[in-house]
Formats: structure tokens, sequence, C-alpha cells
């Protein structure tokens, strides 16, 4: 048997709502997609939510909505994975990171206040900051926030890993400190639609903008309408749209999955806390939570100082192996990929980011995974880092 670093959590409930929307009349663009967005608008506090098929789709349309375009600039984490940046490429902007902080992994509000003091004398500010909440714990927030209502820059927070999570005793997704939040719904995430993604906002602009965005910049409001309405069967495409359009079906795993979040998050704390008791003292370093966060723990992720090991992590993914369990990295810093190396950015620019990357390893982190099976990889862990 192999303990792999993630899997999703699948009940008799979940297979129940996929099969009644499988029998009933609308397998897409039918009830149960507003139903979702209405669930998660309510759980985390945000006025709208707009649902996609991808995570990826919905960063595309958060930045087609706060107007991202050629010769715009969108600064995010280099610590990410490629989709955080992509959407801006998407739109025809630049995209430049900034570093992280050393403990978090998070995008780091003092790196950020210091990159945009240079870049307010250079006029070549940001349109839109993308922070990413690495691993599921909440970014600085509030500095973040403050920061770019300084500088009079758009946030979207990049939720992907942290839907469930709290900052501040509220829950990720209220937009507190920003204008868009984005969740993903990939199977390995904390809830799962299949594949999909959510986008919530405070304004109903945003909401609107995104929500025609999805479904081919097509309206069928009539108030909307700019040209005669022809008889009921009319619409009109106002905009250059997608079909970013999440399915019923998918929409009644997520609604599903949604009723198990608390337990899901409660579940995965109660890992990473067996995790943290089990590395202290150890050559293994745990991750640090803020005391103003509950992180999703969508990762679970551990650091060594392989410089001075005599272990190395490739040698480490491979013992652990041979041992059954699976070890993942996330994520390689983005200027690192060929696409965006080509743009000319210099690794030294980012040290946290580069130390960060020469340390860190993702370890089994799932709701169902067993007490037993965690005891296996710490006890692997332990055993292979110290083989000499």
């Amino acid at each position: 048997m192999v303990i792999p670093y993630a899997r999703q959590s699948i009940s008799e409930q979940d297979l129940n709502a996929v099969a009644e929307v499988l029998q009933s009349d609308y397998l897409t663009q039918g009830p149960v997609v507003p139903a979702f967005e209405d669930a998660v608008a309510q759980l985390v506090g945000a006025k709208y939510a707009v649902a996609g098929n991808s995570a990826t789709s919905m960063l595309h349309l958060a930045c087609l909505a706060l107007g991202v375009t050629t010769g715009d600039l969108v600064w995010t984490s280099p610590n990410s994975f490629v989709a955080s940046a992509n959407c801006a490429l998407y739109c025809g902007a630049e995209i430049d990171f900034v570093d992280i902080e050393s403990e978090t992994f998070n995008m780091s509000a003092t790196a950020l206040a210091a990159k945009l003091e240079l870049a307010k004398k250079s006029n070549r500010l940001p349109k839109v900051i993308i922070p990413v909440h690495m691993g599921g714990q909440s970014c600085d927030m509030q500095s973040i926030g403050s920061l770019a209502r300084q500088y009079d820059i758009k946030v979207v927070e990049d939720a992907s890993h942290a839907i469930g999570g709290t900052y501040n005793s509220q829950r990720i997704g209220n937009c507190a400190h920003s204008d868009i939040t984005i969740f993903s719904f990939h199977p390995v995430k904390i809830i799962t639609s299949g594949e999909g993604g959510m986008a919530t906002t405070q304004d109903e602009g945003l909401a609107h903008d995104m929500r025609m965005l999805r479904s081919h910049g097509i309206t069928r409001d009539e108030s909307e309408f700019e040209f005669t309405n022809d008889g009921p069967w009319y619409y009109e495409q106002q905009e250059l749209g997608f079909n970013y359009r999440l399915t019923d079906i998918a929409a009644a795993l997520g609604l599903s999955q949604l009723q198990r979040i608390d337990s899901f998050i409660q579940q995965r704390n109660s890992i990473a806390a067996r995790y943290n008791e089990a590395f202290a003292s150890t050559l293994v370093a745990a991750p640090h939570i803020a005391s103003n966060s509950v992180s999703a723990f969508h990762l679970y992720i551990a650091r060594c100082d392989f410089e001075n090991l005599k272990v190395t992590r490739v040698q480490l993914f491979q013992k652990m192996k041979d041992m059954g369990v699976l070890l993942n990295l996330h994520y390689i810093p983005i200027y690192r990929q060929p696409y965006f190396a080509k743009m000319g950015f210099d690794r030294k620019t980012f040290p946290n980011a580069e130390r960060y990357y020469a340390q860190a390893f993702s370890i089994p982190m799932y709701a169902d995974l067993t007490e037993t099976d965690q005891n296996t990889v710490i006890s692997s862990l332990l055993n292979a880092l110290s083989t000499q």
C-alpha cells in the first residue's frame, strides 16, 4: 500500500448528491450551481460568490473584472503554482514577484512595502497584487490590504489552498482586505467538486462582470440589453467572454462536501498537531502558523537543511517512496520555470523563496489519513533522514 501526499474524501452523501443531479433535468446551468455559490458566500461572509470550472479560470476572470490589460503590471508570490502568475499574462499584463516570509512561506508584507516604495519612484506600480495563502494559512492581509489602499492597488487573494481557514477570527474569503478571493476545488484541496473554482467578493459590479465573462460574455437580462429585444429567445453577447462555467454535477459534489468542511479542517489541524509533536527536536522543521490564523492545512510543508545532512532531498524522496510514502514539493518558484526565466528574473532578488525551495517538501496530509498511516509517515521520515 502506498500513502499518497493527498487524496479526496468521498462519502455516500456525496455520491447520492451527484446521482440526484444526474437523474434531474439539468446537468449544467441548473439550480445547483447558484445553491453552491450561495452556500460558499454564506460560509465566508461575502455578499457574492461566482463559480467556475477551475481556480485558474476564476483568477483570469478576477483580473479581467479588475481591468487588467496590456501594459499593466501584476505582482504575486513566487512560491505558488504557475496559475497565480499566468492569469495576469492571459490579460496581456506583465508579471513580477514579491519575496516570501521565511516562516509562513507567504508574501512578505515587509518586502512588499519596500518594493512598492521603489516602484512608485519609477512610476511603475502594479495594478493588482495577488497574495497566495500558501498551504492554507492566510497572508498578513491586514498589512497587505493597507499597503494596497495606500498606493491605490487592487488585491486578489489566491486562497486556492485555504477555504475553511480563518484570519483574525474571520473566514478567509470575506474580502475584508481585498477585492476578490479565489478558491479551488481540485480533488486534493480541502473540498472538491472534481474540478472547479469560486470567486467571492463584496462588490456587486465585480460579481456581475465575472458571471458574464464566465459564460461567453452573454446576458439574458432584458434590463441590460443594448439592442431591441427580438423575443423570448433573445440574448446578447456584450463582452468577449469564455466558457468557464461549472456544471451542476460538479456543484452537487462541492455543495455536499461543503457540509463537512469544519470536520475536514478539524481533522487536518489534528493531523498537523501530531506531526508537530513528532518532529519537535528533530531534523525536520515544522510549518509556522501565525497566532491570528487557523490554517486550512491543504499542505503540511516540512523543511530540512539538506546542505548539512548526509541525505539529499532526491534521496529522501526515493527512500520514502521505497517505504511506501509519497512526498511532493510545493512549489518550484515560478520565476525558475523556463517560460518565466526568459523574462530575466534574478533569483538573488528572492532569497527567502530560494532558501525555501532548497529545503521544503510536502508530506502526506488529507482528512482521511489514519493515525496508523500517519505513524508510518513519521517513522519513515525520521528513519530516512537518520540513514547515513
